[in-house]
C-alpha cells in the first residue's frame, strides 16, 4: 500500500516552463514557495500529519481503477498510483473530516494499517497532491 509518484520527462518536470515566466518571475516565485509549504509540511512526522485536517487539491483529479486509483494533478502534470482502493475512499472524504485519521477510519483502515498510510499522504503533501486545511 502507498504511493508511487510518477513524473513526466526531466524537462517536463518544471510546474512552470521557463519560456512561459512573466517578466518579474513572480509564476517561478510562487511555484517555490509552494513547493518549500509542500516539502514544510511533508517533513512533520507523519503519525503528526494523520492528527491535521487535510484537502484534496483543487487541480486533482482522481480515477478510480482496480488496484485503487490514478491522481493526476493538472498544475504540475504530476500522475500518482494510489495502491489502495481505501486510500481513495479516504482521499475522497478529507473535506468531510477533521483530521486525516478520521477519513481513513471512516474508508475502513484500521488502527494498526495507519502507518503506511500515513506515509503515503506525506508523499501526497510532497506532491501537492494534497494540503493541509483549516482546522474545523
Amino acid at each position: 500500500m502507498g504511493v508511487t509518484p510518477r513524473s513526466a520527462p526531466e524537462e517536463l518536470n518544471d510546474p512552470v516552463p521557463r519560456s512561459s515566466e512573466n517578466a518579474d518571475g513572480l509564476a517561478s516565485v510562487r511555484s517555490l514557495a509552494a513547493e518549500q509549504a509542500a516539502d514544510a509540511v511533508a517533513s512533520a512526522d507523519p503519525e503528526e500529519m494523520l492528527r491535521r485536517p487535510w484537502r484534496l487539491d483543487p487541480q486533482v483529479a482522481l480515477r478510480p481503477e482496480p488496484f485503487g486509483a490514478l491522481a493526476y494533478h493538472f498544475g504540475t502534470r504530476r500522475l500518482s498510483l494510489l495502491k489502495s482502493p481505501a486510500l481513495l475512499d479516504a482521499l475522497e472524504r478529507l473535506d468531510e473530516h477533521a483530521s486525516a485519521v478520521e477519513a481513513l477510519r471512516a474508508a475502513g483502515v484500521a488502527e494498526a494499517e495507519l502507518p503506511p498510510y500515513a506515509q503515503a499522504l506525506a508523499t501526497l503533501a510532497r506532491a501537492g497532491m494534497i494540503h493541509e486545511a483549516e482546522r474545523k
